[in-house]
């Protein structure tokens, strides 16, 4: 029951609503839903309203208006993320502010090699964008026709080009940001060296909304690919594929744009959600590579790709292989990468990780790692696959079909227990690209030191005091702590 202080969340939309213009607030449940629930589906809560400012002087008033009201605000960009970073936990008391309709691209300039875009933009749009300017944004995801390029930043996303580019922190140059008092910091510099003191985009990148809303961002450009070689490779292990990308990263340089590793399943899972895709090898082979080049100007792609694979089938690395002979092939190649994602998500809920380890016990990881969930749960599947450069495992576990749900977050929760405490032998990180949010907010916490949690602390207590910018993601924090 509430106490005669505080407000209901009719008469908190009904203030929402009078205060800011109509279009903004959105109320009916009907239009909120979709906001609500989870990219998975698993996943589904609520809020007082949505609110769908147009520019940086909207993000403003809102927060303003949501302080004084005691609301709490959940930023939310294409709600694509995997750890429920975006979802509310307290529907009475939240407010999701969606960035959707902030989609300005401010400027391409392909001199100074940057541009400008509004946080609601799709990563998609802008890549293509940019390239109609003959230029490139390396971020690159599954998601990113849906993905909007501030949750990109919030959540420091990383992708399939990391080991060439970087995470997305090393492709901002400036941010600007609406604080949880409702002023701006402007930094939206697309300068590339700047040493007057703390860099401050850096402590808004990865921090998940929760010490302020990104309302743009300026970022980083690269040439544009003219020549990109794609492909899939056959290897009889996974130490064999982790020899195989320490010879290619010798041989191809920064040349080398992806370099992946699927298990067997991967195909049968990927043929499960794209029945009509074409499978490029006959056999099967214990592990597989998904490798891309690229480049353009002077480099011969083609022919760097041919000498590399010519001397690692003639040392027995490689098995077999198949070289994309055109884009529509190599975009079959890649949908095996994503099918087998769906595949899975088909196969019903399961436990998805997000794992990094030490690249050079990688194949160890993978391998202690399933021996410990075959003998705690010998009915389940694990599916290992990820970015090999970047010591990236995505170790899932598919429950058998046919349990009830009770009984399969039993099996999940169990499997997360097994696999983070080889996670811990292996001084590795629970959270390799998605973040923290609120699916892995307790493993975070157990995981933390008395410095690196005071240090977290305070920060949240110096930026946002009385907690009011995605409380429960992260950090347990209580506002006045």
């Amino acid at each position: 029951m509430n106490s005669p202080m505080r407000k209901t969340p009719d008469e908190l939309r009904a203030l929402l609503v009078s205060a800011l213009a109509d279009d903004i607030v959105l109320t009916r449940a009907e239009d909120i839903q979709r906001f609500c629930t989870d990219w998975h589906g698993d996943v589904t809560s609520g809020a007082v309203a949505v609110l769908r400012p147009r520019s940086t002087a909207d993000v403003s008033a809102a927060v303003r208006v949501c302080r004084e009201f005691g609301l709490s605000i959940i930023p939310q960009g294409g709600n694509t993320g995997l750890v429920l970073g975006g979802i509310p936990d307290q529907p009475d008391d939240q407010v999701i502010l969606s960035l959707g309709r902030m989609t300005a691209i401010r400027n391409i300039d392909a001199d100074d090699f940057s541009a400008t875009v509004e946080a609601g933009c799709v990563l998609a749009e802008v890549k293509d964008r940019v390239a109609e300017k003959g230029m490139f944004f390396p971020l690159a995801l599954g998601a990113q026709g849906s993905c909007r390029i501030g949750g990109n930043v919030a959540t420091n996303a990383g992708g399939i080009n990391v080991l060439r580019y970087g995470m997305t922190r090393e492709l901002v140059l400036g941010l600007e940001v609406v604080l949880p008092d409702g002023t701006v910091f402007d930094g939206l510099s697309t300068l590339r060296k700047d040493n007057r003191g703390i860099d401050l985009k850096q402590i808004f990148i990865g921090s998940e909304g929760t010490l302020g809303i990104i309302t743009a961002v300026s970022v980083k450009l690269m040439p544009l690919p003219d020549q990109i070689e794609t492909a899939l490779l056959g290897v009889n292990s996974l130490s064999d594929v982790i020899t195989l990308y320490r010879r290619a990263r010798r041989e191809c340089c920064d040349l080398m744009s992806a370099f992946e590793f699927m298990p067997p399943i991967a195909l049968t899972l990927a043929k499960e959600a794209l029945p009509d895709l074409p499978m490029p090898m006959e056999s099967s082979y214990p592990a597989y590579v998904l490798m891309e080049i690229s480049g353009s100007g002077l480099v011969d792609i083609a022919d760097l790709l041919q000498r590399f694979l010519t001397g690692v089938m003639e040392d027995g690395l490689v098995v077999d292989g198949v070289i994309a002979a055109s884009q529509t092939q190599a975009r079959n190649l890649w949908l095996i990468r994503e099918g087998m994602n769906e595949g899975q998500a088909r196969r019903g809920p399961h436990m998805r990780t997000d794992i990094s380890v030490p690249l050079s016990r990688l194949a160890d990881f993978v391998r202690d790692a399933e021996q410990a969930v075959r003998e705690a749960l010998p009915q389940c599947l694990s599916v290992s696959y990820g970015h090999v450069g970047d010591g990236n495992v995505h170790l899932n576990v598919l429950p058998p079909s046919g349990l009830s749900r009770e009984d399969s977050s039993a099996m999940i929760y169990r499997a997360k227990t097994v696999v983070n405490e080889v996670v811990e032998l292996y001084k590795g990180s629970i959270s390799a690209e998605h973040g923290i949010g609120r699916l892995k907010r307790e493993d975070f916490e157990k995981g933390l030191t008395p410095a690196h949690r005071a240090l977290l602390t305070g920060l949240k207590q110096a930026i946002d005091p009385f907690g009011l910018m995605n409380p429960g993601c992260q950090l347990n924090f209580t506002a006045g702590s």
